[in-house]
C-alpha cells in the first residue's frame, strides 16, 4: 500500500513538473494564438526572452522592447517562419538564427554591418529587411539566400550596391543611402529583379552596361541624386538606357538640362537621342528612321525637349489583404497606444501597363511616394536619416483584440482534462 501511494506520488510530481510546459502556456507579457503557437511580446520593454516560450513557435514578435543582443537565444525555435526584432538596440543580426525563417524584421535597430555568416544558411529566407539601421557594408556569399525575393537596405549608410545579391530577387529597395557608384557585375545575375529603388542617394553617373541585363525590371527610382549632366564620358550610358528601357522610370537624371556635349555625339547618336516629341520606350528601329526623316526643328528646341517628362498621377496607395507568397501567418493587431507594436508590410503597387511616368526630377521636398519598403512597427524619431517615404500596398491583420488576455486551446484544456484524471484515479488506488 504504501508502496502504491509513494508511485502514485512520483507520477503526480512528474506531471506537475513537465505537463506546464506540455500545454504550451503563453508568457504571462505576450499574447498568443493558434495553440500559443503565434506570440506577441512587442511593446514589453523586454531585455531578456520571457519564460515559457514553446520550441514550435511559427511567429514571434519581439518588436518595440529594449533587446541588446539575441545571439544563440533563438536557435531552438526549429518552426519559426516570422521573426519582427524591429525597434529594438540590437547591434547586428542575431547569431544562429533558425534556419526555418522565412521572414526576418531588422529595421530600426543599430546594426552597423550585415555579416555574411548572417545569411549564410538562410536557405528558405524570403523577406529581409534591415532598413533604418546604420549598415555600412553589406557582405553576401554567392548562391545563398536562394528563396529570397525581398531585399530592403534603404535607410542605411552604404557607399557601394551590394555584391552577390541572390539571382532570384524580385524587389531591391537601396534607397536613402549614400550610394555613388555600382561595381562592375553587380547587377549582371538579377534577371528577374522587377523593382529597383535608388532615389535619394550620390550617383552622379551610372556606369556602362549596369543595367544591361535588367530584362524584366518594371519600375527603378533615379531622383535626388547629384547626376553629373556635364559630364559627356559617363553620364551618356544612363541617358540612353533611360530611353531605350521598358521600364518605368521615375526621377529621369538630367531632365531639364540640355547635354552640352549633344553637339560632338555622332550624328546617328544624336538622331536618335534629340528627339523632339515626348520619350517613347520601345521605339522601333523602322520608327525611329520614319522620325529622322521628318522636318528637323531647331537645336534649342531639341535640346530643351529631349528628356521631356510625362504627367502622370502619383502612385496610388490602397489596403489589401494578399500575402506574401506562401506565409500565411497571423499579423499583429492595430497598436492601442503608442507603446504597442504594429507589424506591417509595404509594398509596392505598380501598374506594368502605364509607361514611364514623372521623368522630370523632383521638386521641393522628397515626400513623393515612391520607396518600396518592408516596415515593422510604427515610425520612431531615432533614425537620424531621412525617412522614407512609401507608395504603398499595406495589410495589418489584428489578433485577439483584449488587452492581456490569454485563452487556453483548445489542447491545453484537453491535457488538464487528463491531468484531473490521473488525480482522481491516483487518489482511488491510494483508498484502495
Amino acid at each position: 500500500m504504501e508502496y502504491q501511494i509513494l508511485n502514485t506520488s512520483t507520477c503526480l510530481l512528474v506531471l506537475l513538473v513537465f505537463i506546464p510546459t506540455g500545454l504550451g502556456i503563453c508568457p504571462s507579457s505576450c499574447k498568443c494564438s493558434g495553440n500559443d503557437r503565434n506570440v506577441d511580446c512587442s511593446g514589453r520593454n523586454l531585455t531578456v526572452l520571457p519564460q515559457g516560450l514553446q520550441d514550435n513557435l511559427t511567429y514571434l514578435n519581439l518588436s518595440f522592447n529594449q533587446f541588446v543582443d539575441l545571439d544563440h537565444q533563438l536557435t531552438r525555435f526549429t518552426n519559426l517562419r516570422t521573426l519582427d526584432i524591429s525597434n529594438n538596440w540590437l547591434k547586428n543580426v542575431p547569431a544562429h538564427l533558425p534556419k526555418s525563417l522565412w521572414e526576418l524584421y531588422a529595421t530600426n535597430n543599430n546594426i552597423k554591418v550585415l555579416q555574411k555568416l548572417d545569411t549564410a544558411y538562410q536557405w528558405n529566407l524570403r523577406v529581409l529587411d534591415i532598413s533604418r539601421n546604420m549598415v555600412e557594408r553589406a557582405v553576401l556569399i554567392n548562391n545563398t539566400l536562394s528563396s529570397l525575393k525581398f531585399l530592403n537596405l534603404s535607410s542605411n549608410k552604404l557607399w557601394t550596391v551590394p555584391t552577390n545579391m541572390p539571382y532570384n530577387i524580385e524587389t531591391v529597395d537601396l534607397s536613402n543611402n549614400f550610394l555613388s557608384q555600382i561595381l562592375p557585375g553587380t547587377l549582371v545575375r538579377l534577371q528577374h529583379l522587377t523593382s529597383l529603388y535608388l532615389h535619394n542617394n550620390k550617383f552622379s553617373y551610372i556606369p556602362d552596361k549596369a543595367f544591361d541585363q535588367l530584362s524584366q525590371l518594371q519600375v527603378i527610382t533615379l531622383y535626388n541624386n547629384p547626376w553629373s549632366c556635364s559630364d559627356n564620358q559617363n553620364i551618356p550610358y544612363v541617358l540612353q538606357w533611360v530611353q531605350g528601357t521598358a521600364a518605368r522610370v521615375v526621377g529621369v537624371p538630367c531632365a531639364e538640362q540640355p547635354w552640352p556635349w549633344a553637339s560632338t555625339a555622332p550624328a546617328q547618336a544624336q538622331s536618335t537621342a534629340l528627339d523632339s516629341s515626348p520619350m517613347v520606350k520601345g521605339t522601333k528601329a523602322e520608327d525611329r528612321e520614319a522620325s529622322a526623316a521628318a522636318p528637323e526643328p531647331t537645336k534649342a528646341t531639341k535640346t530643351h525637349k529631349q528628356f521631356k517628362a510625362k504627367e502622370v498621377p502619383a502612385l496610388a496607395t490602397q489596403s489589401h489583404p494578399a500575402l506574401f507568397p506562401g506565409t500565411d501567418r497571423p499579423r499583429l493587431r492595430v497598436p492601442a497606444g503608442p507603446q504597442e507594436a504594429v507589424a506591417t508590410r509595404t509594398i509596392l503597387a505598380q501598374d506594368s501597363t502605364e509607361g514611364n511616368a514623372s521623368l522630370a526630377p523632383a521638386t521641393g521636398s522628397s515626400t513623393t511616394p515612391m520607396t518600396l519598403s518592408i516596415t515593422s512597427g510604427m515610425p520612431t524619431t531615432n533614425s537620424k536619416l531621412p525617412q522614407s517615404t512609401t507608395a504603398t500596398l499595406r495589410k495589418e491583420e489584428a489578433t485577439p483584440s483584449a488587452p492581456d488576455a490569454r485563452v487556453p486551446s483548445r489542447a491545453s484544456r484537453w491535457q488538464v482534462g487528463l491531468l484531473c484524471l490521473a488525480l482522481l484515479h491516483a487518489l482511488a488506488v491510494a483508498m484502495d
